[in-house]
């Protein structure tokens, strides 16, 4: 999952929703060195990420992409679920997702504190282009793409991701939806079982 099911999923904890963003920066085995609040928000990041790919759905539209495509399969999902989250927000929240985005940057402004470099670097860069509010629109997934792309040594796999990303949007949203009450529960199961 992308930024805006991780945010969905830890909201309203400040802290899972600070460390929805640090998972993404946070490399190697948590030790209790980062905040306790953060470090719970963190476990929650990595067994989203772990649930997500070995749920069936996720397992099949992977099957499903272009042989090319395979190997970027996980990045190319998590990107198109924040969009199908987006498109289908009323059927997951009650808050409407202007709302809930803005509450999100504002309870990360709050943990900036507790946040690492590379953290607060995405975080500046979210606000100002209001990154949860682009993936309503399917053109922020293969730009988004193509910004990840930029970070491989060899080449830009995602330059004209597009072409062949278009055809598998039919499969990703029916997958998508099968999915993501599941994730919604097994969050639910996680908070439990920790607190």
């Amino acid at each position: 999952m992308n930024f805006l099911a991780h945010f969905h999923l830890a909201w309203p904890d400040a802290g899972l929703v600070a460390g929805g963003l640090e998972g993404d920066y946070y490399k190697g085995p948590l030790r209790g060195d980062l905040p306790r609040a953060l470090e719970r928000g963190v476990r929650l990041h990595r067994a989203i990420d772990a649930y997500t790919d070995s749920h069936p759905a996720v397992e099949q539209i992977r099957r499903e992409f272009p042989t090319t495509l395979r190997r970027y399969a996980g990045i190319l999902i998590d990107l198109s679920f924040d969009h199908y989250l987006s498109l289908h927000w009323d059927r997951f929240s009650a808050i409407p997702l202007a709302d809930f985005n803005r509450q999100i940057y504002h309870t990360l402004d709050q943990q900036q504190h507790t946040l690492s470099a590379g953290s607060q670097k995405m975080l500046a860069r979210m606000v100002e282009h209001d990154i949860l509010g682009l993936y309503h629109e399917w053109d922020t997934v293969p730009a988004s793409a193509a910004r990840i792309g930029e970070r491989f040594r060899r080449h830009n796999p995602f330059l004209d991701i597009d072409r062949d990303l278009s055809p598998t949007r039919t499969g990703l949203e029916r997958a998508f939806l099968d999915f993501y009450p599941d994730l919604q529960l097994f969050c639910a199961d996680w908070e439990r079982a920790v607190n």
